[in-house]
């Protein structure tokens, strides 16, 4: 199994020609507030926590005008890294509390870690952004990966809208690959120790993953389909034994704050405040730096007065008005 796990790493690294990729220079929509004022000495995480409030309103709720109409598709976050990664407001909608998260928040979190001037990122760990795995899977729901009309074997190639979000450099070479799965609406951590070739399962509602996921995901791994005799039941994972989370939207917050905390050598338990981060992961991906609209997102953000408490922000049910917004 673990000679499959390194074949999918393989697979994913040769799917584009060799070369060193560089990210591109990234030019800002300006105007307006500069995001100068929010550059300080300890970076994102300085900044003051009514202003990531306003941000995860200004990002999370939809507006609705006079005819009915929302603005939910407005693009309003484009991250430069191996490619243009565009989301729209109803992306960000998702990290309301008590909704599921879409994966494209996931890949983002993803995208953004990967550019992070820590060692961790630089030189060890690289985390796969799960849009391809999640799209192949989806693509192939009974886990035979063989085209029904070439007959021809899964390649990566057919997948060519996802690849250049993927850094082949990184990817060939960091000891740790972190691989966030979402199945059946349920999000879980595959994490490849790619020197010590070992493979484990992070799930945080399930004491273990469906059998069928894995199933689907050594598939994808090898490149062909399951021999007819062999059963799901017989394939092996290691599981790690962790706290469990109460609710199941929750699943892929857990996952993002497991990518970034967790040090591959000690795999920690620990209970997290979930509502909180979706306020944290809303905000870090508006003022990202990779955001080549994150002047805007300041902008705007700052126009919103906090007129309820942080309690109140986080329900599903809270809506902006005139009275929250600036108006001088």
């Amino acid at each position: 199994m673990l000679e499959q796990l390194d074949s999918l790493v393989q697979k994913l690294a040769s799917s584009a020609a060799k070369g060193k990729d560089e990210s591109p220079q990234i030019q800002r929509e300006t105007g307006g507030e500069s995001s100068a004022k929010f550059e300080t000495p300890g970076g994102i995480n300085q900044i003051p926590d009514d202003m990531k409030q306003k941000c995860y309103i200004w990002g999370t709720r939809p507006k609705e005008d006079a005819n009915g109409d929302t603005n939910e598709y407005e693009e309003i976050c484009t991250l430069i890294g191996q490619g243009e990664y565009i989301l729209m407001r109803m992306h960000l909608a998702s990290l309301q509390a008590k909704s599921d998260i879409e994966s494209q928040i996931v890949s983002a979190i993803c995208l953004i870690l990967n550019q992070k001037n820590e060692k961790r990122f630089q030189e060890q760990i690289y985390c796969l952004p799960p849009d391809i795995v999640s799209m192949a899977l989806s693509d192939h729901p009974r886990g035979e990966f063989i085209s029904p009309k070439t007959k021809k074997e899964f390649r990566v190639e057919a997948y060519p809208s996802f690849i250049h979000f993927i850094d082949r450099k990184k990817l060939s070479s960091h000891p740790y690959i972190f691989a966030p799965v979402c199945h059946s609406g349920h999000w879980w951590l595959w994490l490849i120790n790619t020197t010590k070739r070992k493979c484990q399962i992070l799930d945080p509602l399930h004491k273990k993953a469906p059998r069928i996921c894995i199933s689907r995901l050594i598939t994808y791994a090898s490149g062909k389909p399951l021999e007819k005799g062999e059963k799901e039941k017989e394939i092996k994972a290691s599981y790690v034994k962790i706290s469990g989370q109460k609710t199941s939207y929750d699943c892929a917050i857990y996952v993002m704050k497991w990518i970034e905390l967790i040090e591959p050598e000690n795999i920690k338990k620990g209970e997290e405040e979930v509502d909180h981060y979706r306020v944290e992961y809303a905000f870090r991906i508006l003022f990202s730096e990779m955001n080549k609209q994150r002047d805007r997102a300041i902008r705007e953000s700052s126009a919103i007065r906090l007129s309820k408490p942080s309690s109140v922000l986080l329900s599903p049910f809270c809506q902006i008005n005139s009275a929250d917004i600036e108006t001088g």
